[in-house]
């Protein structure tokens, strides 16, 4: 649950209290000049591709098919800022150097996700995240990360988040997904960048008179958990190891890049619920209800993200609960 500490500062409409000390320690843990607080990364991501796109004179932004601006958000880039999405690469492969060198046009800015959420927290190896972030500066582009849980992703490079954000100009982090306070995210990057983020914040109507419950959250949970994130990786591997041989469940990717991975079923979207809610009734286990994606008919996948409670299952508990799921024995 998310905490707010006793001697919390309150700021107003974003400026002073604890809305600052959040942004100061975000840009010192990511090595970057700046940051700012923004109530949710819908609204922080279009602003700084915006900002980018100004910058350059472009509109077009390259990026994964899966992107989560692109499927999630409703286009919101496109109908409130002109920018044009470019999608490169498989659908079903993170994205590569060689299928951005296909890109005849200079973007204003590269989208790179890490983890790639819908491929199940996949990370590019690291020489590839490199190569291409330096395409895109080659260009004249941005180098964009959508870090928004990079706390998992340091863990599963096995670096720190400023090593990870050093390949980028800008960098957007969350602080409810992986972390688990209660909303909102930071843009950190140059000075001038998080400046002309922050004018944009007050348009879209982001400049509440009091977001310190949300930076509180954030900074207590960023501290408190940020720290477990190895843990939480290490934990994770051993739960798809623990599946290994069975055939009515598959780890995607295997093993596990962070602490995030799908788990593909052979059940039906009815049949996970009715079992979901059972394993809820008789043991107060809250498992996995609904499917991240369906794959057939009669085989779906869920997402599963190792955190805290999770800590306190060991793999083979968590395997008899996937079983129960799978089967219904």
């Amino acid at each position: 649950m998310a905490r707010i500490p006793d001697d919390t500062r309150a700021d107003r409409y974003g400026k002073g209290g604890v809305v600052e000390d959040l942004e100061a320690e975000v840009a010192d843990l990511l090595g970057k000049p700046a940051a700012v607080f923004v109530p949710t990364g819908t609204m922080a991501q279009q602003i700084v591709l915006r900002v980018h796109a100004d910058q350059r004179g472009r509109r077009s932004v390259v990026w994964h098919p899966a992107c989560h601006l692109d499927w999630h958000e409703g286009r919101g880039y496109q109908w409130l800022h002109d920018l044009v999405g470019v999608p490169v690469g498989d659908m079903r492969a993170p994205l590569t150097l060689a299928a951005l060198t296909k890109v005849a046009e200079a973007p204003a800015a590269l989208l790179i996700e890490l983890p790639q959420r819908d491929l199940g927290g996949v990370l590019p190896p690291w020489d590839e995240l490199e190569a291409m972030t330096a395409w895109a500066r080659q260009r004249g582009a941005a180098a964009h990360l959508d870090g928004a849980r990079i706390w998992e992703a340091a863990a599963g490079y096995g670096r720190s988040e400023a090593e990870v954000a050093d390949a980028f100009d800008t960098v957007y982090v969350s602080f409810y997904k992986g972390l688990g306070a209660i909303s909102g995210c930071c843009v950190a990057g140059p000075a001038d960048v998080v400046a002309e983020v922050s004018e944009w914040r007050t348009r879209h109507g982001g400049r509440a008179f009091a977001l310190w419950p949300y930076a509180a959250s954030a900074l207590a949970e960023l501290r408190g958990r940020r720290c477990r994130m190895p843990d939480y990786f290490e934990h994770a591997r051993r739960i798809a190891a623990a599946m290994t041989g069975f055939d009515w469940v598959h780890v995607l990717p295997d093993p596990p890049q962070t602490s995030m991975m799908h788990l593909q079923l052979r059940v039906s979207e009815a049949e996970l619920l009715e079992r979901a809610l059972a394993i809820a009734d008789s043991e107060g286990i809250w498992t996995f209800p609904e499917p991240f994606a369906l794959d057939g008919p009669a085989q779906l996948r869920i997402e599963m993200s190792v955190g805290d409670a999770t800590l306190g299952f060991s793999p083979e508990e968590i395997l008899g609960l996937l079983r129960r799921l799978a089967t219904g024995n």
